[in-house]
């Protein structure tokens, strides 16, 4: 996989992969902890941005990389604005359940 000490875009690609399947395992499997599922979207953003840097470098454009900080900016609001809104209604309810928060519909 390495050619001169350097990574190939092949091994770039299956570490998003691997990061990409772990974050949906993570969305599938846990139904109970909501700091775990932001925890697994933060896993899928970060695959996605591993692949867009790869190609990007591959291709000799700046594209892919401009993209990424976009898509930093995007989990970095998601995760404050996430737990933000789970320390309140931790706060209220003692719970952060996703079972306890489904309670919220009207």
């Amino acid at each position: 996989m390495m050619m001169g000490g350097q990574p190939t875009l092949a091994a770039y690609l299956i570490l998003g992969a691997i990061l990409f399947s772990i974050g949906v395992v993570g969305i599938f499997l846990n139904r109970k902890n909501v700091i775990i599922l932001l925890m697994a979207i933060e896993l899928l953003l970060l695959a996605v941005n591993i692949n867009l840097v790869a190609f990007s470098r591959y291709l000799g454009n700046l594209e892919g990389q401009v993209f990424v900080f976009f898509i930093l900016t995007v989990a970095a609001a998601e995760a404050a604005i996430g737990l933000a809104i789970l320390v309140v209604y931790f706060r209220n309810r003692r719970s952060i359940n996703v079972e306890d928060i489904d309670e919220l519909r009207g």
